[in-house]
Formats: C-alpha cells, structure tokens, sequence
C-alpha cells in the first residue's frame, strides 16, 4: 500500500489492526509467548510462587522455541509457498527486514534513502512495546469472557504496532523472511535486532508492568509457603 501511494499513517494504522489477531491466539488458546513471560514471572518471584531458576527456564525456553516456530513460517511463507517472494510484497519484507537489522545503515528502498534502526533505537522502542503488550495481556487477564479479552488486547497492540515499536518475536518472522530473500544476515539479526529487542522486552514487561502494578497493588500480599 505504501508503495502504491496510500500515506504512511494509514498502512500503519491498518496493519496495527490487523496484527493484534497474533496475541489473541496467544493467550485465548493459552501458548507460550516470551514477551507475555516477561511479565508474568517476575510477578510471581515478587509474590514468591516463582524461582529465579524457573524464570530463567521458563524466559529461555519460551525465547528459543518461539524462534523456532517464527522461523518456521518465515520460511513457509517466505520459501515454502513463495507468497513473501511475489511483489509487491518482496520489497515490503525487504525493507522491513532492512530497516530492522542493518543497525543504523542507510539504504535505498522504492528509491528513497531509508535509514535503519541503531541499537539504541531498537532497545527503547522494545521497551515501549512490551510495556503495551504486557498491559494487553493484564487486560485480557482481567476480563471474564472472550470478547472483553479481545477488546483489551486490540487497542493496545494496535497502538504499539502504529507507533513502530519493536517486539523480538514478531521480528522473529520479520526479519528471517528478509534473510530467506537475500537481504539481510544472520549475524545483523541477532547483534542489532535480537539482543536489543529482547533486553528491552524484559525492561518494558518486568520494569514497568510487573514491578510498579506489583508494587501498587500487591506489596504486602506475597505468599508465606
């Protein structure tokens, strides 16, 4: 769309409301999400129900097979069925890959100058997005029935896919489909996207979900098993 003249703030808006249908599917089914995980085990070491080891399983567990499952239809739908491999919609997964993992290079994509995200970039926007993922799915917990679930996870999954925030599972997909097509590497993955992406997850889901609704709601209320 973009590339077909639409404006940029309405392929963002429109793609912020499609994409939070992922997180749903999440959480209605009950899956493991690691970015989820981010907020739901320090929680429970603050309530002490949760270890230290168990967290760190449970982070590195959820981390590595999300991976797997990402790659998984990266390359299904990258590959596999060439869907992502057709225009117009090889260029959008090229520059969208680009523009997440060349760590502050310049490229030139629809023939405009892009400037990609630097690490630093990439870090504060994870935090911003697992602090809306992580409330979306505090909605979702505290409603007793499917709609209400879905209606609090929307509009804040919405709101961080607008806003260009980054989520290390969701660039789990997008970035690999830009590897299968040949623009980006492995190694500009992990090193600009993947370590930055991750550490602000942590801080936007532990930090300002986790520990400050703790702290306002659930101080003095810790389990004395």
């Amino acid at each position: 769309m973009a590339a077909a003249g639409y404006p940029v703030g309405m392929v963002k808006l429109l793609f912020g409301a499609v994409f939070p249908v992922g997180l749903m599917l999440v959480v209605i089914a009950g899956s493991e999400l690691f970015t989820g995980n981010c907020m739901y085990m320090p929680f429970g070491i603050l309530q002490k129900r949760a270890s230290w080891m168990g967290l760190i399983r449970n982070w590195v567990g959820s981390w590595i097979f999300n991976l797997v499952g990402a790659l998984f239809v990266a390359y299904f739908l990258a590959v596999a069925t060439g869907i992502l491999t057709a225009p117009p919609w090889e260029a959008t997964a090229l520059t969208i890959a680009k523009t997440k993992a060349l760590g502050g290079a310049t490229f030139v994509a629809a023939g405009k100058t892009v400037h990609s995200l630097t690490w630093s970039q990439v870090f504060w926007r994870a935090i911003g997005c697992n602090w809306l993922v992580c409330l979306a799915v505090y909605l979702a917990i505290a409603s007793d029935d499917i709609i209400g679930k879905i209606l609090g996870i929307w509009f804040p999954i919405m709101a961080f896919v607008t806003m260009g925030f980054e989520h290390v599972v969701a660039n789990m997909f997008f970035i690999p489909v830009g590897i299968f097509i040949g623009g980006v590497s492995w190694t500009q993955f992990f090193m600009n996207n993947m370590i930055p992406a991750t550490l602000g997850n942590i801080v936007g889901g532990a930090i300002f979900v986790a520990c400050i609704y703790w702290w306002t709601y659930l101080r003095g209320t810790e389990s004395t098993d």
